[in-house]
C-alpha cells in the first residue's frame, strides 16, 4: 500500500497497551501500528470468510473497517460465521457485525453499506477504501470487485472457500496479475452448487478469512511477502497447503495491455446467472412456469396420489431429511436411471433449495418428459410452510 502523505495519526495511552505485542515487532513497531490505524479496509461480506478477516482486522487496530452486507443472520450461519450469534438470528448481519467489532475494539470506526454490491455501486463505495477484502460467496460479485479493484488501482485480496478446499490469493494489477488473469471466463453455473448446496466445512473459512487478513495486515505494514502472483490452495482434508505461479495475461480484459473492458458491465450476465439470489429457471435454461410453490404441490399430490416426488439429493441429505412418499434418485445418477420413471407420469423434482431440481427439470425435459416441475424453494420451503416435522438443514 503506497504511504500517505498525512502525518501518522498518534496512538493514545490505551491504544499504545493494547498493541503492546505489536508494537515490540520490529517488523511492525510504532510505525507500522500508525499505518494501521490510518488504514481503510472493506470487507465485501460478513459471512463465513468476512467474520475472521473482520475480528482480526479489527483487534489489530484497522482504523477503519467497511462492511458491505445485504443479508440477515440465519441460524443456518452460525456453524462457522462467527461475527454472529444466537442472540442476532433475524438481525441484519451489518449490525451484528458492527456491535461485535466495536466490542472487541472501541478504537476501530466501522463504516456500513446495507446493499449488494452492484456496477451501479461498486465504484463509488470501493473508492473510499485502501484496500478490498473479498469475502463474497459468488461468481458475479467476484468478477465485480476485481473488475472495479483494476479500474480503480487498489488491492484485491481474495479468498473463496467451498466443502473442505480454499483458495486464497492478492490480486493487485498494478504489480502483478489480477482475478481474471486467472479466471478468465466464469464456469458454467449448473457446475457450480452454493455452500448451501454443497455444504463447507465451519472451520474453513475461519483459516481462509484468517489468511485474508493477515494478507491485509502485511499490505499496510509493508512487511514480508504477499500472495501477489501466487495462489493458496488449502485442503482441509489432508491439511496440506500447496501454492501455484499466476503470471499476468498480457491478453487479460481488464487489465491486459489492450484492455477491453474500461467500464462495469453487467455481471450476472456475463456469469450466466438469473439474479443472483440462487436457484432461477432462467439460470438453467429451462424457462419460466417450471416452478411449483409447496403449498400447491400438497394440494395437487393429494389430489392426484400418483404424481411422482423425486428427491435429486444425495443419500446422506435425505437421511437428514425426507419427504414421506418421494422417490430418491441422486442428481448425478439420474441420467442412467431415467428408465425408473414414466414419461406419461407428473413428476416434480425436488432438492435442497431448489437448484438442483431444476437442473433435474432440464434434463427431463431434454429426454422427453413433458410433465415436470420442480419444487420451489426445495426440500426447506417445505418444511417452513407445509410439514415443520421435516427437519431443516
Amino acid at each position: 500500500m503506497a504511504p500517505s502523505s498525512l502525518p501518522p495519526p498518534p496512538l493514545s495511552p490505551e491504544e499504545t497497551l493494547r498493541y503492546s505485542r505489536h508494537l515490540i515487532l520490529p517488523e511492525v513497531g510504532l510505525a507500522g501500528q500508525q499505518r494501521l490505524k490510518a488504514a481503510r479496509v472493506l470487507l465485501v461480506g460478513a459471512g463465513g470468510l468476512g467474520s475472521p478477516a473482520a475480528l482480526y482486522l479489527a483487534a489489530a487496530g484497522v482504523g477503519t473497517i467497511g462492511l458491505v452486507d445485504w443479508d440477515v443472520v440465519d441460524v443456518t450461519n452460525l456453524q462457522r460465521q462467527i461475527l454472529h450469534g444466537t442472540s442476532r438470528i433475524g438481525t441484519s448481519k451489518l449490525d451484528s457485525a458492527r456491535a461485535r467489532i466495536l466490542d472487541l475494539n472501541p478504537h476501530v470506526h466501522v463504516e456500513t453499506f446495507r446493499t449488494r454490491l452492484t456496477s451501479d455501486n461498486a465504484l463509488e463505495i470501493l473508492r473510499g477504501f485502501d484496500i478490498v477484502v473479498d469475502g463474497s460467496d459468488n461468481f458475479p460479485t467476484r468478477y465485480l470487485v476485481n473488475d472495479a479493484c483494476v479500474l480503480l488501482g487498489k488491492p484485491n485480496v481474495y479468498g473463496s472457500i467451498f466443502r473442505f478446499d480454499g483458495q486464497a490469493s492478492v490480486f493487485d494489477a498494478r504489480v502483478g496479475p489480477c482475478y481474471r488473469c486467472l479466471f478468465a471466463d466464469p464456469p458454467p453455473p449448473d457446475l457450480v452448487p452454493s455452500c448451501a448446496e454443497g455444504g463447507v466445512l465451519g472451520v474453513l473459512p475461519g483459516i481462509i478469512g484468517s489468511i485474508q487478513a493477515l494478507e491485509t495486515i502485511k499490505l499496510i505494514v509493508g512487511v514480508g511477502e504477499t500472495l501477489v502472483g501466487r495462489l493458496l490452495l488449502c485442503d482441509a482434508r489432508k491439511l496440506q497447503f500447496r501454492e501455484l505461479a499466476l503470471a499476468k495475461d498480457p491478453d487479460c480484459p481488464v487489465c491486459g495491455t489492450h484492455p477491453t473492458v474500461t467500464a462495469l458491465i453487467d455481471y450476472e450476465a456475463f456469469c450466466g446467472v438469473g439474479n443472483g439470489e440462487g436457484g432461477t429457471a432462467e439460470g438453467v435454461g429451462v424457462g419460466v412456469g417450471v416452478e411449483i410453490g409447496a403449498r400447491e404441490l400438497r394440494v395437487v399430490w393429494d389430489r392426484n396420489p400418483a404424481l411422482v416426488v423425486l428427491d435429486v439429493r444425495e443419500p446422506h441429505e435425505a437421511a437428514i431429511a425426507r419427504i414421506e412418499g418421494a422417490r430418491l434418485i441422486p442428481l448425478g445418477e439420474l441420467p442412467g436411471r431415467l428408465g425408473e420413471l414414466d414419461g406419461r407420469t407428473e413428476i416434480v423434482t425436488l432438492c435442497h433449495h431448489g437448484v438442483r431440481s431444476l437442473r433435474a427439470l432440464a434434463l427431463l425435459k431434454g429426454v422427453g418428459f413433458a410433465k415436470v416441475r420442480s419444487l420451489q424453494g426445495g426440500i426447506d420451503a417445505w418444511s417452513v410452510t407445509v410439514d415443520p416435522e421435516v427437519p431443516r438443514y
